[in-house]
């Protein structure tokens, strides 16, 4: 049983039963909640310090919050207070799995958000093409980064990318030549001037993010 049972009606940090142990999760619940949409969020690369602390991931939630959304935020197995250690990208999926189902046994209704930062938007990319969310948002998917990063199932949701145009550690040829071989349509987000981790760009990623989200 997990430690935290019920999914939360105010802010709270939450210990949720994982494959090899629990997963740290901070729970947000906006002051107006004005969608039934639940979003969760994912990191990045644990083995390079991503946490769920990270500024990307705090301003992808922000989006959330703004649009009405409660978010779901945790460090993956091995992070934080997260049990286990890494899991080379697949055991991550099952973190994240775990947590979508822990969100659903208590809002089974709940249209569910996926959107991940770098390695965390490959995390994101592989469980929306198992559980078709409501809509997807990848801000630098770790695109041809890792081998595992190759491989993704088609996406049928609504999908935003959003990608920096001088990000020198998942380049926007990269990404850009990644969409154009797969048979989505997904909406890309170009920030000029913008390297991988959005330094100096978090209020532009925010605000054009509000502008372009999909219906949530």
């Amino acid at each position: 049983m997990s430690k935290m049972p019920l999914f939360p009606e105010q802010d709270s940090l939450a210990f949720i039963d994982g494959p090899v142990g629990a997963l740290e999760a901070i729970v947000s619940i906006p002051k107006e909640c004005r969608s039934d949409s639940i979003a969760i969020i994912c990191h990045p690369n644990p083995t390079q310090e991503g946490t769920m602390h990270n500024k990307v991931v705090t301003t992808l939630h922000k989006v959330f919050h703004l649009k009405g959304l409660r978010t779901v935020r945790f460090n993956y197995r091995g992070v934080g207070k997260s049990d286990g250690e890494y899991g080379e990208g697949v055991g991550e999926v099952d973190d994240l799995l775990a947590i979508i189902d822990w969100v659903k046994s208590h809002h089974p209704e709940a249209p569910l958000v996926l959107a991940g930062f770098s390695f965390g938007g490959y995390i994101a990319l592989q469980a929306a093409s198992q559980i078709e969310p409501l809509a997807l948002i990848t801000v630098a998917p770790a695109v041809g980064r890792y081998e595992y990063c190759k491989e993704v199932a088609p996406i049928t949701c609504p999908w935003v990318i959003a990608q920096g145009e001088t990000d020198d550690v998942v380049p926007m040829a990269v990404v850009l030549d990644w969409v154009v071989a797969r048979d989505e349509s997904p909406s890309v987000l170009l920030f000029p001037e913008t390297g991988h981790f959005f330094h100096g760009k978090l209020v532009d990623l925010r605000e054009r993010l509000l502008e372009n989200l999909p219906t949530v």
